[in-house]
């Protein structure tokens, strides 16, 4: 059987083996309290669920008690932008909220935007350049409160971009933001363990991040805050995680994503350097192959480990599962809906036409990949494309 090449660490990775030793004896009888107890089987699990804490605190550069576990990135982004609407709610009474954030983000976020405006806020979604980078003159004539809803309540900006893997100005936004008396949010998921992260070098309100990104288990995150009374909690139960995130603690899942951030912190250095590599090769070598193949994001910043790219006259569906018939595991932006494919919300956003961002596809890096797999990737994506653009001439002429 073909060896298989798994370029898709962005959606998930594979949880690592010292990792999953982590995590083992909090899945038996070992220790299997409940962190909430007061007997000896509670206390033993709250210290591991603390030590996890501290953990995935030193990894980011933040305090423990800064560190909300969550379910993942999807919970973290909805309690930074629903709990900053609920708090300011409570606190203006009848006054907007408004919150400012990006076309390019996570639906993650932008639902939850959605989701704030369903429920009376006024949401400003700032414009992206041909590289995916925020406006900042817009954000600061946001930030000034230039406008019917006034100065924003919260600011949610990603670090990293899923798709085409652009850094934003994280610390630019965050210090515009901070002059302006406004809370910052950024969803750092894609930036744990990519880019070089120390949240003590920029003023932040939320930060989110998660495991599975990093060698950790699926269905545990964290929302990283800087002051509590800026959110509200946006389920209800308990007094867990000082009442922010009730509900009894993923144990497991949390002493694995300690050790998987504290792993990835160590390691990202390293990682950045030999991702970047790789990821330069192979857009190098896709550019030879297809002249006229379209790298997305590649005037700014990018993290080391994702590459996007369209060829024209494809669609990112057939090339997809032609990779996948090569034994190469990629992915797309694109969602297939009805047998159509709609181009990525992200490259429309940075003003990709829409056939070619219909045919984006992303190649990501990380624990699985080698230098040695670069060629054969680069000479399967040519040939893909040489076959699907041969495919639609034909139907073309029937």
């Amino acid at each position: 059987m073909l060896d298989r090449i798994y370029l898709d660490h962005a959606a998930t990775t594979p949880v690592r083996p010292e990792v999953r030793e982590a995590m083992l004896p909090f899945l038996g009888e070992e220790a299997f309290g409940n962190p909430s107890s007061a007997h000896a089987f509670g206390r033993s699990a709250r210290a591991a669920v603390e030590h996890a804490r501290e953990r995935v605190a030193a990894a980011v550069g933040a305090e423990p008690k800064q560190v909300f576990f969550t379910s993942g990135g999807t919970e973290a982004d909805n309690l930074a932008v629903l709990g900053a609407t609920a708090a300011a709610t409570a606190g203006r009474g009848a006054g907007i909220v408004h919150i400012v954030s990006s076309p390019t983000e996570h639906h993650a976020v932008s639902a939850a935007v959605h989701e704030a405006e369903r429920r009376g806020a006024f949401a400003t979604l700032l414009p992206v350049d041909s590289n995916g980078i925020v406006n900042l003159e817009a954000l600061d004539q946001a930030l000034a409160g230039r406008g019917p809803a006034g100065r924003p309540t919260l600011v949610s900006v990603m670090w990293v971009n899923n798709e085409v893997g652009t850094a934003q100005p994280v610390r630019d936004i965050a210090a515009r933001c901070d002059t302006a008396g406004v809370l910052f949010h950024t969803d750092a998921v894609q930036a744990l363990g990519k880019v070089r992260m120390d949240l003590r070098s920029f003023p932040w309100a939320a930060v989110s991040v998660s495991a599975h990104k990093i060698g950790g288990p699926k269905g545990v995150g964290a929302l990283i805050v800087r002051d509590p009374a800026s959110f509200a909690a946006i389920i209800r139960g308990g007094s867990q995680q000082q009442g922010l995130r009730p509900g009894t603690e993923n144990v497991p899942g949390i002493i694995g994503f300690g050790r998987a951030a504290e792993l990835a912190a160590a390691e990202q250095p390293g990682n950045t350097t030999a991702w970047a590599a790789m990821r330069d090769v192979l857009q190098h070598s896709i550019v030879e192959r297809v002249p006229d193949a379209v790298v997305h994001g590649a005037g700014a910043t990018r993290a080391p480990n994702i590459l996007n790219v369209s060829a024209p006259g494809t669609d990112s569906e057939s090339v997809l599962m032609h990779l996948d018939l090569a034994g190469i595991a990629a992915a797309s932006g694109s969602a297939c809906t009805t047998g159509s494919v709609e181009p990525s919300h992200v490259l429309l956003a940075m003003g990709v036409p829409a056939d070619l961002a219909a045919a984006g596809v992303r190649f990501s890096f990380g624990s699985l990949s080698s230098a040695e797999q670069v060629p054969r990737v680069a000479e399967a994506y040519a040939r893909v494309v040489g076959k699907v653009r041969q495919l639609r001439r034909v139907l073309l002429r029937a």
